[in-house]
């Protein structure tokens, strides 16, 4: 497992893991040791919006490893997200029980409303932790596989692909908006009470969800560093960079995309789970193509093959976004044009790629003056 253990070597990762641990602990006193009222207080709302930009975070890592350093640019990752949280979405649907407006002991209210008869044999199962927490990360993996299969094996790649990912989640909007498909339709899977007995509305809760929603983004991120790091990241990038070449080398190509893209894939589904008892809500609406797109582009703004830069831009353009829908609601989607093209002519490598400049200069700087200070020792 020498290859895992590689990026705590890394200096990066560790300022990553650290600024990410400070940031934990801080959000966790404040809340928790600042008395309400003081003006450092930051109240529950504030706790779970930063664990919705913190999932969000991850799904753009997710993103990253494919797009940055596999070359596969995915319009489609939103509905890897959204089969995560439907997963968790309907184990804390089967937690309600009777508790629902019909009280029904079995049945989700808008089974009852919509007159089943029974539970569907594919929400067998869910009423258990273990089985949900499982199907989080196989339900986004086995969709990936297969689909993965069938285009890297017919080695469709560049804008084909994207079109196709992009189809793909568009197919399971408009499938899952189906009142029959037993997934709650138009309106999705909401009113959740509890998850692993504990109370969602409770700030203890919503600060354990943060918190959990912080070390799943760490262990993601040094999963992602691990294998772009490995023999396996190297021989992604070669394809990226040069496929044909790659695969007259002697190199499976598409082996290599299929476990890196299935790998994305459950992350995606992972930051769902996440999401969901966090925002109290999951619906079609999460598998629409202009959200998958919206992931790109937190991707480019923060620097692509990076990953740390994708949390950048996740975070920056989530936080733009809960600041400008309140200020001009009707403008955030020029706001967002705007900052993609301002990004694009001025810094293409992203919001990353300023911060990698500069710590260049900087070592630059020291070197020279290192440099500097022992030619006069010498010449003294």
């Amino acid at each position: 497992m020498h290859w895992l253990g590689r990026p705590f070597t890394e200096r990066s990762t560790q300022l990553f893991l650290g600024v990410l641990l400070a940031a934990l602990v801080l959000v966790t006193i404040l809340h928790v040791a600042v008395p309400q009222g003081h003006p450092l207080y930051v109240n529950a709302y504030t706790v779970n919006l930063f664990g919705k930009y913190l999932s969000y975070a991850l799904l753009a890592v997710a993103v990253d490893l494919v797009w940055g350093y596999l070359g596969i640019l995915s319009l489609g990752h939103g509905a890897f997200f959204a089969l995560g949280g439907y997963a968790m979405g309907m184990y804390l649907m089967r937690q309600i029980g009777d508790r629902g407006v019909y009280g029904h002991p079995e049945l989700p209210d808008f089974m009852v409303f919509l007159n089943w008869d029974s539970l569907p044999w594919y929400w067998t199962g869910f009423d258990m932790a273990w089985f949900a927490f499982i199907m989080v990360l196989l339900a986004p993996g086995l969709l990936a596989l297969v689909f993965g299969f069938l285009a890297f094996r017919s080695r469709v790649t560049g804008v084909y692909l994207s079109i196709i990912t992009q189809a793909l989640t568009f197919a399971l909007m408009l499938a899952f908006f189906r009142n029959e498909m037993g997934f709650g339709g138009n309106n999705g899977l909401t009113d959740f009470r509890d998850i692993l007995g504990y109370n969602l509305r409770s700030d203890a809760t919503r600060l354990g969800l943060f918190i959990a929603t912080g070390v799943a983004l760490g262990l993601g991120y040094i999963l992602c560093r691990a294998i772009v790091g490995s023999k396996l990241g190297r021989v992604c990038v070669a394809t990226r960079d040069a496929e044909a070449r790659t695969r007259f080398i002697g190199y499976r190509v598409e082996r290599f995309q299929l476990f890196v893209f299935v790998v994305s894939a459950m992350l995606a589904g992972l930051a769902g789970a996440l999401y969901v008892p966090q925002v109290g809500i999951i619906n079609p609406s999460e598998f629409s193509p202009i959200f998958s797109i919206e992931i790109v582009l937190w991707v480019a703004l923060g620097g692509r093959a990076t990953l740390y830069g994708a949390v950048i831009g996740a975070i920056l353009v989530n936080y733009a976004k809960t600041v400008f829908t309140g200020v001009m609601p009707d403008a955030w989607l020029f706001a967002l044009g705007a900052m993609f093209v301002l990004v694009t002519v001025f810094l293409p490598k992203g919001v990353a790629g300023i911060l990698a400049y500069r710590f260049r200069r900087k070592r630059r700087d020291e070197d020279d003056g290192a440099a500097t200070s022992a030619g006069k020792e010498v010449s003294a």
